[in-house]
């Protein structure tokens, strides 16, 4: 769980609002409902989203149609700041663009350009990094995959080739297979060219580029949100122990990365990528070819920031308690990005991260607006920190509550596909029985961590869970006059097949809903005649429905008188 404590706002003379010259009034409260990776499919066999019995969702998307208060809106490419629209949406930018109000250039965009204009290679951090004496290692440890969610493998062969340029005499890498982002059973798609591509750089430098270690993102190294703390260690008793997972089948100690994923794949055929064990390279005398010392250098080329924050702690805190790190190497240790501004982790970045201010949670707070935020804890950051600009902690505590679900672990999902739905759905419930908010915001984690499974038959029954909170809450809206705006940050449940039929784990290009919900409604306003929707026009919206114009530079609201 994340320890949140008060961010410092800027002089609130800056945060003024004007308010609407004929607003909208109700008696309730206005409720923001995000359902997580949820698009719009093409309601065929592959759409979880379709096929799960909704009865809310459903009466609600029909009530909005038949007023006109029903539309999508784009969640992906460079309306959420990537850069291109080839690029899926992901949790993180979606979040940063509802609680922004405009677009920023994200985290793969940002190092794009860093890369091409080659600003990343003349840091003083990166200077600093290189200036290692030849007996010391390089290591890059990172999510190996061109999902472009967390990172790029572009990114990382970048890296080796400016390493093997200036003659970096031994790199290692320590590779996080996806799955996830990417097709479900890809790893060796990305494995086998980077082992070539080492054995390219050696040869012809006459350097020692190697595969050092691995294993799945969900297993290894990439935990978020403090949920599961033996994640990170798994990769650090890989990483830095030289230490993997065995069983009595599975060895753990391996020639090469691609025979560790071929073998992990013949041992458990019902894992896919994500979830493989961990593995260390060794050589010909079985040592490990890789582990990190005294004197080496560290980046961790994820872009993104949550799941990157607890492997940077591990690295870079010297008094640590989160599990034993049996040895704590002195290392110069680097985020490709900044991952949390506020509490300065970490400290050495090679890229600026995107500076989203202005948020709408700012404005509010100045305001004197009273908020309330809920989510489990697979997607509690994504309502606090990404909604408030990639920040940790309370704009005003006294005008915010923030309330986290504790998830069960990540594993468990195919087993409890309802997830904590109810436990959310409730708690929002009480929130707004309570008179004490004038707007809540809660995230429904269900689609999008289905949806992460592959499994349909998972994914359909998280989706009727969500289904049956979202009810409590439609109740809850009825009861008090209130106004529920219903969307997603982007897609995922509804296309859980790939084009070969194989099962499909990641994000989609899907546009998503938007719904409003006002069971006062009497035609006093109507969807604004936007050429383009998206996710960055809800915090107008919000804003609108409160009561307030939106401040200079934010994107229109979706409705209007």
């Amino acid at each position: 769980m994340l320890n949140l404590q008060l961010i410092p706002l800027e002089s609130q003379s800056s945060f003024i609002l004007d308010p609407l010259p004929s607003p909208v009034r109700r008696a309730g409260p206005l409720l923001l409902v995000i359902m997580d990776g949820v698009g719009i499919g093409d309601r065929g066999a592959g759409d979880g989203y379709h096929l799960a019995k909704k009865p809310t969702l459903d009466f609600l998307s029909n009530w909005a149609k038949e007023r006109s208060l029903y539309t999508q809106l784009k969640a992906h490419g460079r309306a959420v700041g990537l850069p291109s629209d080839k690029d899926i949406g992901n949790s993180e930018v979606g979040h940063n663009a509802m609680g922004a109000g405009r677009v920023f250039s994200q985290g793969a965009e940002l190092v794009n350009r860093a890369i091409e204009n080659g600003k990343i290679f003349s840091t003083d951090v990166w200077k600093r990094l290189t200036n290692i004496d030849k007996k010391h290692s390089f290591h890059l440890i990172g999510l190996l995959s061109d999902g472009n969610v967390h990172s790029h493998i572009n990114h990382l062969f970048a890296l080796l080739d400016e390493l093997a340029r200036i003659h970096i005499q031994k790199v290692r890498v320590h590779t996080l297979l996806d799955g996830r982002d990417v097709s479900e059973r890809s790893a060796l798609m990305y494995i086998k060219p980077l082992e070539e591509h080492l054995r390219t750089l050696g040869n012809k430098k006459n350097i020692d580029f190697k595969i050092a270690s691995g294993g799945g993102r969900m297993r290894v190294t990439m935990d978020r949100y403090e949920s599961d703390w033996k994640v990170v260690q798994r990769g650090w008793d890989a990483q830095v122990r030289g230490i993997p997972e065995m069983s009595g089948a599975y060895p753990g100690y391996f020639p090469s990365g691609s025979a560790a994923i071929e073998t992990a794949r013949r041992i458990y055929p019902d894992l896919n990528d994500q979830y493989l064990p961990s593995f260390v390279v060794v050589d010909k005398k079985e040592k490990p070819v890789g582990t990190i010392k005294d004197g080496d250098s560290v980046v961790f080329f994820n872009f993104r920031g949550d799941r990157a924050l607890q492997v940077s702690k591990a690295f870079t805190e010297a008094k640590f308690s989160k599990f034993d790190r049996v040895s704590f190497p002195n290392v110069t240790f680097a985020g490709m990005l900044e991952y949390d501004h506020e509490e300065r982790i970490p400290n050495l970045y090679l890229v600026n991260p995107p500076e989203i201010d202005r948020t709408l949670g700012e404005y509010l707070c100045a305001a004197g607006v009273h908020q309330y935020a809920c989510a489990e804890t697979h997607k509690f950051g994504h309502v606090t920190y990404f909604w408030n600009g990639n920040r940790t902690g309370y704009l005003d505590p006294t005008l915010e509550v923030y309330h986290e679900v504790p998830s069960d672990p990540t594993e468990f999902i195919t087993r409890k596909p309802a997830m904590k739905a109810l436990e959310v759905g409730n708690a929002i419930g009480t929130a707004m029985e309570s008179r004490k908010h004038s707007f809540l915001r809660v995230n429904f984690a269900n689609g999008d961590m289905a949806g992460h499974t592959g499994v349909l038959d998972v994914t359909i029954k998280s989706i009727e869970a969500m289904d049956h909170a979202i009810g409590l809450l439609k109740e809850k809206t009825d009861k008090l006059s209130g106004v529920m705006l219903i969307t997603s940050d982007h897609g995922n449940a509804e296309e859980k097949f790939e084009a070969n039929g194989r099962p499909k784990t990641s994000h989609t290009l899907n546009p998503v809903p938007f719904i409003v919900y006002d069971p006062g409604y009497r035609k006093e306003y109507f969807l604004a005649p936007h050429s383009e929707r998206q996710l960055a026009n809800i915090a107008s919206t919000v804003l609108w429905f409160l009561g307030f114009s939106p401040p200079n530079g934010y994107l229109p609201s979706l409705v209007t008188m």
